[in-house]
């Protein structure tokens, strides 16, 4: 398994939590190898990790963040990383 590892400042908390339940959590949700994700947020912070079965599939799910990423948060760094355990 790879995660996608995704890190955003958030502008708009309001309207950042909307588009992410309604545009981004189920789009990704329904990316080729998706196994699951996890968002999380501490003060203007945000950061994600999404589990996918395989590198390809983790590869192609970080080439279309940029484009996922809703105008309420700013893009900070997006990386592939083996996962090498998990229970």
């Amino acid at each position: 398994m790879h995660a996608v590892v995704v890190k955003v400042t958030i502008n708009d908390p309001e309207a950042a939590d909307s588009a992410l339940r309604e545009q981004v959590v189920p789009g990704v949700s329904q990316a080729p190898g998706f196994v699951a994700g996890y968002w999380t947020r501490k003060d203007n912070g945000g950061l994600s990790m999404l589990i996918f079965e395989s590198e390809e599939a983790a590869s192609g799910m970080s080439d279309r963040v940029s484009g996922m990423v809703p105008d309420t948060v700013s893009l900070e760094g997006v990386e592939v990383r083996e996962v090498v355990a998990h229970a």
